[in-house]
Order: structure tokens, then sequence, then C-alpha cells
């Protein structure tokens, strides 16, 4: 290894060893505020705005349990990664620390599995934009398609500036939708305890038991909608990637850490426990926004285009997440071999710009299927997506098991900020994952079709390996 590798990788703690050459020539800018806006903005995104509509008309208010129990295991999974973060920084994060507790191997499937998470969720959010956008008069002629590209322009520009523009973009995109979900939480809140009419309905209580209770069409809708639901939280991974570039992660990554679980509480239970108890669940679509919904029957002139401006924005913020961290994964893998040479390439602003140009030319693909397909476009990629964020998870938390371990057999020492109850917890969190799998199979339709491809991404995963492992084993031996 050279020496400006060896002067330019961060500084590791003494219990590491493992120098990561993809972690090189970044900037710090990231600052404390951009790490916590990041947290909340990666535990509210499009599978709650958007996403939230149809699964509660599919499982009623019991949609609130699944984002309880779903928002434990992403606590989980994140609380893992911070661990790990704490042991040793790197911006390949979990390729990172897969690269040194398993070996290329394990470095080279968990990259490409979280590729495939943020590739299709690339798509998503861009249709997802587009859907938003023909909610005003002023683009309800425009192609969906046309609308995708547009959207995914305007954030890629953004993101190959430099890393501050993106944390100012996604610090003021986490802002505005944190701030709709805390105005949305009152207002709702005075709208029940004042039994205030919406839409020619009362809400209350009896909002949830004049129409079925908490279960209105049984137990099974709420376990088949969990797949959907561990979308929601796909980019609560996305802090311990930020965490390369930004100083002193050791001091500002625990309490951004630690904040999301009663933030999963508050936005998401809240959210859905509200919007339960202020329309029927039949009130709501897959078509739209349950909480432009809410303001559309309310009736309040202007409310429900300014709340259709905010999902607007979280489906551009996790657009914005997505070409941020899969630059990083990727650049980490090239590094390595794992990935083709040009995405570990840096512009001036010392952005990853062939990491993140790979991704934006799957999100053109995705356009191309807004064309053909603008009906089944979200669906279909959000389930595809849902893959690659049980992949990717699975991955942190096998990386936690072999990093506890090693801790056990006295080769290292874990950091003051842990996992608890590990390794119990790795294993019921990898046990929660499989069974999220079984369920989309259980699903039948579009999820089933989505888990007979695991075969062939399996295939292609180790097809891939056979290309890129004779460079892998060079430049690890060039390293050495």
């Amino acid at each position: 290894m050279s020496d400006r590798t060896l002067t330019e990788a961060p500084a590791a703690p003494a219990s590491s060893r493992h120098v990561d050459a993809g972690d090189e020539g970044y900037s710090k800018d990231l600052k404390s505020r951009h790490i916590n806006m990041i947290a909340i903005g990666g535990a509210i995104g499009t599978g709650l705005f958007l996403g939230a509509g149809g699964r509660l008309a599919d499982a009623g208010p019991s949609l609130a349990i699944a984002y309880a129990v779903c928002g434990v295991f992403a606590f989980f999974v994140v609380r893992a990664l911070g661990e790990l973060v704490l042991y040793r920084p790197s911006s390949g994060a979990f390729v990172s620390y897969a690269r040194e507790f398993m070996g290329e191997k394990g470095a080279y499937t968990a990259g490409w599995l979280y590729f495939l998470n943020w590739s299709t969720t690339t798509v998503a959010d861009i249709t997802a934009a587009a859907t938003y956008a023909h909610f005003w008069s002023l683009f309800t002629d425009v192609p969906q398609w046309v609308l995708a590209f547009i959207a995914l322009a305007i954030v890629l520009t953004a993101n190959l500036i430099s890393v501050k523009y993106f944390g100012e973009m996604e610090f003021w995109f986490s802002l505005v939708k944190v701030a709709a979900l805390v105005i949305f939480l009152i207002v709702g809140i005075w709208l029940v305890a004042t039994s205030h009419e919406i839409g020619g309905h009362t809400p209350g209580l009896s909002t949830i038991t004049d129409n079925g209770g908490i279960f209105p069409s049984g137990m099974l809708p709420m376990l088949l909608v969990i797949q959907g639901v561990v979308f929601a939280y796909a980019s609560v991974e996305l802090c311990g990637v930020a965490a390369g570039e930004t100083e002193n992660p050791e001091k500002i990554m625990p309490k951004a850490i630690n904040s999301i679980m009663w933030r999963v509480g508050l936005f998401y239970v809240g959210s859905v426990v509200l919007l339960a108890l202020l329309l029927p669940y039949t009130a709501y679509s897959s078509d739209q926004s349950p909480f432009v919904t809410v303001f559309d029957k309310l009736g309040v002139a202007g409310a429900a285009g300014v709340m259709n401006l905010v999902v607007l924005t979280a489906a551009l913020s996790s657009l914005n997440s997505g070409l941020y961290s899969t630059g990083r994964i990727l650049r980490s893998m090239a590094m390595s071999g794992s990935a083709p040479k040009f995405t570990a390439r840096m512009n001036k602003g010392k952005v990853p710009y062939g990491g993140v140009l790979f991704t934006a030319a799957f999100g053109v693909a995705g356009v191309g299927l807004n064309y053909f397909m603008p009906e089944d476009a979200f669906e279909i990629v959000l389930n595809f997506a849902s893959l690659g964020i049980l992949g990717t998870w699975g991955m942190v938390m096998l990386c936690s098991l072999f990093f506890w371990r090693r801790a056990q057999e006295g080769r290292l020492e874990r950091p003051a900020y842990q996992l608890p109850w590990a390794p119990y917890t790795q294993i019921v969190t990898l046990v929660f994952l499989f069974t999220v799998l079984v369920l989309m199979w259980c699903d039948g339709g579009v999820g089933r079709t989505t888990v007979m491809f695991v075969p062939l991404i399996g295939a292609a995963l180790v097809a891939g390996w056979f290309l890129v492992r004779g460079r892998v084993a060079a430049l690890a031996a060039s390293r050495r």
C-alpha cells in the first residue's frame, strides 16, 4: 500500500487494524445538524408519505402495529451499524465492514445487494415524484415519464457538486418533512379531540370500531403488508454511510441513532393511528398520499396542495439519499476491484461521480418503465427494492455478529456504544428478515414473482464474482 493511501485514509481506533482504501479522498463537510437531519430523513420517506395510503386500505388500523414491529428491527439494524461505525468510521459502511469480517466475497455481496436496493428505490422515488406532481392541474397533461426524468435531473445535478450540497439539501428536505408531520399531528389531534367533521365524517375511536376494528380483514393482511412497511424504513442505514464524511462521529452518531426509536414511534406509528381515527380505512388508496386525502376532505383551501408539496419533497429526499449513498458504496467496491473502475472516480468537489452516475443510469431506465407501465411502476420496483433492503439489513447483522464473535475471542474491543442483547438481537433480526421474504411469497402476485427472482439474483451475483475475482485478487496482492 502506498504512503499516500496510509496518510489519507481516516485514522482508525486502536482496536482496528483494517484500513480501507475506499475511504481516502473525502472531505469532512457534514456537520452535526446534517447527520441528525439525515437520521430523521432516513426514518421518514416515501414509504410513509405514499405507501401508507394503499397499506391502510389493505390492512386497516393494524398497519400501526406493522410499523411498530418493523421499526423495532430497523432500530436494531441501525444500532448494530452504529456500533461498527464507532469501531471504525468508513464511507464504505457495511461494505467495508463485510470486507474486514467476511472477506472480499462478503463485501462484494453486501455492495451489490445495496445497489439493488437503491437502484430500484431510485425508480420508485422518481415514480412517486411524478405521481405527486400530477396532483396539480399544471402538470396533469405532462406525461409521467417526463416528470420522472425532470426529478432525476434536478437531484442528480445537486448531488454531483459536493457533499456540502447534498448535506444542505437533505437538511432542508428533512426539516420540511418533520415540520409537516408535526403540523399534521397537531391538527389531527385537534380534529379528533373536537370531533370536527372531515368530509361528512366525525373522527374518533368510533372510526375504528364501526369499521371492523383494528383488524377489519383479519391479521393476515397486516402480515402481508410488512414487506412494504420494511421499504418505509429503507434509509435508516444512511447515517452510517454519512459518518465517513463527518468530523467527530463518535460524538454525533450515538445521539442521532438513539433518537431514531422515538421518531419511529411518534411519526410513523402516531401518524398511522391518527389517520385511522380521522377517516375510515376504506377512504384511503394507493393512488394518493393519505395525508393529502385528509386535507383534501377537510376542505381547507390550499392545505392539500401544501401537503402534496411536502410528500413530493419526501420523494426527492429519498432520491437524493440514494444517489449519495450508492456513490460511496460503489467507490469502496471499485477500489477493491468488485465494481466497475469508473465508479471509483472523484471530481474536484470530492464526489464519487462515477458511482453516482452509474446509479442515475438505472433511474433513466426507470423513466422508461414509467413510459411503458405508468400504473404499475411503483409497485414493481417497490418489491425489488424490498429484496435489496432485506439483503442489506441481513449483511449488516451478519457483520455485527462476526464483530461480536471476534470481540468474544479477544481479537478486538467493542466500543462503549453497543447493540444490546448481542448475539440474540442479530439472530432474531435475521429470522425476522427471512420471515418477511416468506410473507412476500405468501402475498402472491407481484410479491411472489419478486421472490421467484431470488435464485436469479443469486446466480447473477455468483457469475459476477467469477468475472471480478481476478481483479480483486490482484488489487489485494498489490496492497499487501
